[in-house]
């Protein structure tokens, strides 16, 4: 029985680097990891992804924050395009978290692995257009895809920087800005999927330090460490190339993919 919780501020320093730097992943390295360990803390197999879901987007509320909080303040977050994406986001992402309660763990974990194969396809071979800068992608089709964004990231138990950074860069907006456009979206996605994960899973379904399947020594523990994580990852984002990097994220995601496959 692991009676510390240690692990998960160390996941948090992870997660907040990853979504810092990239955008993306942190919330898929962070589902992997907790299927290993929160059985080791009591809960469930049968519960361990649903808890590893709701657990990683509660966390990802503050992780995402942080980071965006750093891109805001090098001018690198398009709020109106955040604005027009929310609606969609909440209402996504608190569907998604249903449509999530009622699937089987085995289900899940299938959906994540395959998620984890994708976004490393993407970022190892995706070629996107260099973007301006100057644009700002605005109107209801915003919204819409906003919705389709919030549901699969609550599905997945990720911030949905891998679908909004290659959404934004293909919309024309400089690479590091839809960095810090996610993240910003990352914060709505996060409130409306981890709410839908807290007060919508059955009675009792995990033991003690839990909100319905959101279970709070992880969630704080992760959140608490991003926090600080995040920003430093904002600050490479902003000062480095990232190509051979994402190259090298790929691969580490098809490991993740891998370790949920063993588990």
């Amino acid at each position: 029985m692991l009676d510390e919780f240690w692990i998960f501020p160390v996941l948090g320093v992870v997660a907040g680097l990853l979504a810092g730097l990239l955008g993306v992943g942190g919330g898929l390295v962070l589902v992997a990891a907790l299927v290993w360990l929160l059985p080791l803390h009591g809960i469930s197999h049968d519960a361990a992804m649903h808890a590893a879901l709701a657990s990683s987007m509660a966390s990802i509320v503050l992780t995402a924050a942080s980071s965006a909080y750093a891109h805001h303040r090098r001018g690198g977050v398009l709020w109106p395009t955040v604005a027009w994406m929310a609606p969609g986001l909440v209402a996504g992402g608190w569907l998604g978290s249903l449509v999530a309660v009622a699937l089987d763990g085995a289900v899940l974990k299938w959906g994540v692995i395959g998620y984890c194969l994708l976004a490393a396809a993407q970022m190892a071979f995706g070629r996107a257009r260099s973007g301006g800068g100057g644009v700002v992608p605005a109107g209801p089709w915003m919204s819409a895809a906003g919705a389709g964004i919030g549901a699969v990231s609550a599905v997945v138990g990720i911030g949905g920087g891998s679908m909004t950074v290659p959404l934004l860069v293909w919309r024309g907006v400089a690479a590091v800005r839809a960095v810090g456009t996610s993240s910003a979206c990352g914060v709505v996605i996060g409130v409306a999927s981890a709410t839908g994960y807290a007060f919508n899973a059955p009675a009792g379904a995990l033991p003690q330090h839990a909100v319905g399947y959101v279970y709070l020594p992880a969630a704080i523990g992760v959140a608490a460490a991003s926090v600080l994580a995040a920003p430093l990852g904002s600050k490479l984002a902003h000062a480095i190339g990232g190509p051979a990097l994402k190259r090298v994220f790929a691969v580490f995601l098809v490991v993740v993919a891998g370790s949920l496959l063993l588990q």
